[in-house]
């Protein structure tokens, strides 16, 4: 396919070839605005499709944890750029994490909330944080993080669109084991006496 172009003021124009300045060489179809009401139509559902990586899950402590002691949990995710193909056009989409929701695995969860919170000093376990948990029991749980990423998009190298709606990602699950703590006075240490209570060769733990 062959295109050309001339002034449109002009009644007999002298037609010139048209060169392209990088992008798609043609839209296919005879009213590229069409194109783009199609792409803007199908733009939320693509992004939703895209391969973002949810936010890494961090517990302390962990992967152990007390009864009754507050568990600092915080996220961590990034800005990701893409770009794609649609309907013959090139897109640029950008999705920003903007909310995240904690499900703490015990029936509880936190969120949405702008907070993805932050990693604390050793010193400082135990302290309450904006997204931290107390369990109020022992066992296994398994947390999740679901991430809402709000995206734009720009077709052809044109301006940023917002894309409706916001794109949820959720993060692997992480296994936390909530044990209670408990006091005793013992006799010997656990290298004296390995199968001693507590010790790691018994079957004594406080969990």
């Amino acid at each position: 396919m062959q295109w050309q172009y001339a002034p449109k003021t002009i009644s007999n124009p002298t037609w010139s070839d048209w060169q392209p300045q990088g992008g798609p060489s043609c839209i296919y179809d005879p009213k590229p605005e069409d194109v783009l009401r199609l792409i803007a139509a199908r733009i939320a559902n693509d992004f939703r499709r895209l391969p973002i990586q949810a936010a890494e899950v961090t517990v302390q402590p962990g992967p152990h944890t007390l009864k009754g002691m507050e568990t600092n949990v915080f996220a961590a995710a990034s800005k990701q750029m893409f770009d794609v193909v649609i309907l013959g056009q090139n897109v640029h989409l950008e999705a920003t994490p903007v909310e995240y929701t904690y499900n703490y695995g015990d029936g509880t969860s936190f969120g949405p909330t702008m907070f993805a919170g932050g990693s604390i000093s050793e010193d400082e376990w135990g302290t309450k944080t904006r997204t931290s948990h107390v369990y109020k029991q022992t066992g296994d749980f398994r947390l999740t993080v679901t991430t809402g990423f709000r995206g734009t998009y720009s077709v052809n190298g044109g301006p940023p669109l917002p894309i409706t709606g916001n794109g949820q990602f959720a993060s692997p699950a992480q296994l936390v084991s909530v044990w209670r703590s408990e006091t005793r006075q013992v006799a010997d240490d656990c290298i004296e006496n390995p199968m001693g209570w507590a010790c790691p060769g018994s079957n004594t733990g406080a969990k």
